[in-house]
């Protein structure tokens, strides 16, 4: 696909929408060179310590619906990561952010598989493509503080999916916390205590 090239799918409210993200998810970010070198290390930091923070939890047999939760965290961490190392390195062109203006820079045509890409290893960009303008081009209405009378769309990011992968395992977390964690108090403090009193029935009884 072309940069800026859309693909309707369902309708007009589900495109596939090709563009490359410097930042994170739903185009956050740092900006700079060394803004995306930063972003890359934090990514290998959390995906390093996610790795031994998944194990933790599936040997201490946590919730079985927090694991997987933490689970898709973990694997939307790691596919971003993947672009933010690699993706760089292979294809001959990319979009680049002009370090005198701060602004995007795109590029025309398709871009191919090279053995000398557009940027090296840490500087790759995160590619997006899943867009879903549900209402598009309204209007929002006039009594609406600071956006009433502007043109609006809902919803305009543009996502890929490691970042709904990511979105759906925090928002679960946070819907379902009491029952994740009401499992794993209960085991922790639901402890016994071992006597050697005779257990009969007189005892029981008293």
């Amino acid at each position: 696909m072309l940069y800026y090239e859309e693909r309707l799918m369902i309708g007009s409210w589900f495109r596939l929408y090709f563009i490359e993200n410097e930042g994170m998810a739903y185009g956050w970010k740092i900006g700079g060179q060394w803004g995306k070198l930063l972003l890359t290390l934090f990514r290998l930091g959390a995906v390093l310590f996610g790795t031994w923070y998944l194990a933790q939890i599936v040997k201490k047999k946590y919730h079985t619906g927090f694991i997987i939760c933490a689970a898709l965290i973990y694997a939307g961490a790691l596919g971003n990561l993947l672009d933010s190392l690699f993706y760089g390195m292979y294809f001959d062109k990319g979009m680049f952010v002009d370090a005198a203006t701060g602004s995007q820079v795109v590029y025309d045509g398709l871009a191919k598989v090279s053995s000398k890409g557009y940027s090296g290893f840490l500087h790759g960009n995160v590619v997006d493509m899943l867009y879903f303008p549900i209402i598009d081009n309204a209007i929002m209405p006039n009594w609406v503080p600071w956006l009433g009378g502007k043109p609006f769309t809902f919803f305009s990011p543009i996502f890929n999916l490691a970042d709904a992968s990511i979105s759906m395992g925090v928002i679960i977390i946070l819907l379902f916390q009491k029952r994740f964690f009401r499992q794993r108090h209960g085991e922790e403090t639901g402890t016994t205590v071992e006597t050697n009193t005779t257990v009969n029935d007189e005892t029981q009884v008293l």
